[in-house]
């Protein structure tokens, strides 16, 4: 009777331990949505082509289609996953407040109780960035936008967009954001590449601020950097590693760098893929630390339908207009996103 007992027990040990370990998933996302713009013409930006009066003939339908569009992707990044839509997604290329509140107030998220961070930046164009959270998963604390200065050759200002700060409590845990759109590579990689390293040099004091605050700080850098992985601008100024097995304690780590190694982008131009949306963080959150969150794994979304189906751009980003014609698509970037996770409290 002991012995059968013993068995039982030992069972149910073996049992018990061989289940799987359950999580608590939070997912990250990054979108860069293309000219989000509302129909009114800001006489202080270059916002004329997407008006209705403008070359794109920017109409309430086109509009609304747009909104339908992006939220119907941020609905669905990481769902597979998650069974949920993002817990903090970082935007750019958004033209103001209001076109923020429209997307969240979308039917396909409004369930979703996002708020809005959100500053106007300086752009010429109008586009500015911005965070999205889910209000039973973050507690903003603090939030700030960051100045980028750039001159340009003839020594006038270069006007562009802001870094937006935002520190706060993810499930109670400390962790600051970054949201980014560098300057682009218009004219050229190598003309506009000195307009990067500022904005790489800008986004390393806000981190070193920060963690001279608090030395332990757990901060994420999102957005669209308009370089790939292993550019100057990351390698050289940030100094963020691609692999894992080399960080030391106040690295930064970007797991992007082997999804481009492999080949994988968010954008292509002349069939030439770039990794331009990306991120990276310090390294504490390569931790298995119990109750704490810590990085799982980084991805590109691209779901069949954000994929052009057919001609010279098939399998490119299903852009809103190409060539110059209106397709009524999503973007011409694909989304990016993260996992961080943590056991669950019952582990």
């Amino acid at each position: 009777m002991n012995k059968l007992l013993f068995v039982f027990l030992l069972l149910i040990y073996f049992n018990l331990h061989a289940q799987k370990k359950s999580y608590k998933i939070r997912t990250i996302a990054f979108y860069n949505v293309e000219n989000l713009f509302d129909l009114k013409n800001d006489s202080l930006t270059y916002d004329d082509d997407r008006t209705p009066e403008g070359k794109d003939h920017w109409t309430m339908d086109r509009y609304q289609k747009k909104l339908t569009n992006v939220s119907k992707v941020l609905s669905e990044i990481g769902r597979s996953v998650s069974k949920n839509s993002p817990d903090i997604i970082g935007l750019c290329e958004v033209e103001n407040q209001q076109v923020v509140e429209d997307l969240v107030y979308h039917k396909n998220l409004q369930d979703k109780n996002y708020g809005i961070i959100h500053f106007d930046s300086p752009d010429e164009r109008g586009i500015d960035v911005a965070l999205l959270y889910k209000k039973n998963a973050f507690i903003p604390t603090s939030f700030k936008s960051q100045r980028l200065l750039l001159q340009n050759n003839e020594g006038f200002r270069d006007y562009t967009r802001d870094q937006l700060v935002v520190g706060g409590l993810l499930d109670n845990e400390q962790i600051y954001f970054i949201i980014n759109h560098w300057p682009s590579r218009s004219g050229g990689e190598a003309r506009s590449k000195p307009n990067r390293i500022e904005a790489a040099k800008l986004n390393k004091r806000i981190i070193d601020s920060i963690t001279r605050n608090d030395a332990n700080a757990k901060i994420i850098s999102m957005g669209d950097l308009n370089d790939d992985p292993t550019s100057d601008s990351l390698k050289k100024i940030l100094k963020a590693k691609g692999d894992i097995n080399k960080l030391e304690e106040k690295d930064l780590y970007n797991p992007m760098e082997k999804l481009l190694k492999k080949g994988i982008g968010s954008l292509a131009y002349r069939d030439k893929w770039n990794l331009f949306d990306q991120f990276f963080f310090t390294s504490n959150l390569i931790s298995d630390k119990k109750g704490h969150f810590s990085f799982w794994k980084a991805g590109v979304f691209t779901p069949t339908y954000l994929l052009d189906p057919s001609g010279r751009y098939k399998g490119y980003p299903l852009r809103t207009y190409a060539g110059g014609n209106y397709v009524g698509g999503y973007s011409d970037h694909f989304p990016v996103y993260m996992y961080l996770i943590k056991p669950a409290l019952n582990q």
